[in-house]
């Protein structure tokens, strides 16, 4: 494994306001939150978007699926699929301080049988032998200190991501930044999974917006989605509901 340069790596550190704890890269902007007194609960709206492919998989079957992380941030999504949906979970972080700030900060579990964070280049580590079709629920959040523009955002990078996939597996991805262009994002993962494989939800207010690409492109009815949307809602407590309605294939 490639050494990480750790020199050129951005200070972690974290402020509170009320009961929740927000997660900084040397900048005013936050990286990922917890609600101290409950932390696997999501909670921005955008992460709970990521969270999307639920709607497209059995909800019976979740706890035998994989779910890989793209950028631990404050460790919700790791934390969430480990605890909550009890999953075998792996996020890939490049930044050592942002490991040790989830195990000091925001309650991360030490690395386990069915969950571990691996210190690495997202970019490098995804094309190593053990991800290519193992993975079920690909959730890519890249971004720097400065949240301009996701850091990993290529034709190429999506390609590598869809080769993580099982065949019936989905990458959610968070589009969010002040030089971001969501059209340019949607047309590069549309050229490595095919246009018809993309779904979007409506912007944030915050302003991100949650694009999922499937490994294999489907149409599940509104009814199927609604259905189980409703079992999402109530075993998980997410607000799957409300997505049915935001969320919707991307038209070419």
């Amino acid at each position: 494994m490639a050494k990480i340069d750790t020199l050129n790596l951005p200070e972690v550190n974290f402020s509170e306001e009320g009961p929740f704890r927000h997660l900084h890269l040397g900048s005013e902007w936050i990286q990922g939150s917890m609600l101290v007194d409950a932390p696997t609960l999501l909670v921005h709206e955008y992460i709970q978007r990521m969270m999307a492919w639920l709607l497209f998989v059995d909800p019976t079957g979740v706890g035998k699926r994989q779910a890989l992380q793209l950028g631990l941030g404050a460790g919700s999504l790791t934390k969430f699929c480990h605890k909550e949906l009890r999953m075998k979970t792996t996020a890939i972080e490049l930044n050592p301080q942002v490991l040790h700030a989830c195990r000091g900060w925001f309650k991360l579990p030490q690395d386990n049988s069915r969950m571990q964070v691996v210190l690495a280049d997202a970019s490098q580590e995804i094309q190593q032998p053990r991800w290519l079709g193992a993975v079920d629920a690909l959730q890519v959040d890249l971004y720097d200190e400065e949240a301009a523009a996701p850091v990993l955002d290529s034709e190429d990078f999506y390609a590598n991501c869809r080769k993580t996939l099982t065949e019936d597996g989905c990458m959610t991805v968070n589009l969010f930044g002040r030089t971001s262009s969501f059209q340019k994002s949607v047309d590069k993962m549309a050229a490595a999974f095919g246009m018809d494989a993309i779904w979007a939800f409506k912007s944030t207010r915050e302003g991100n917006t949650v694009v999922m690409a499937q490994r294999t492109a489907s149409r599940p009815k509104r009814a199927v989605l609604a259905e189980r949307a409703e079992v999402i809602k109530a075993q998980w407590g997410l607000p799957a509901d409300k997505w049915v309605r935001v969320f919707k294939p991307v038209q070419p």
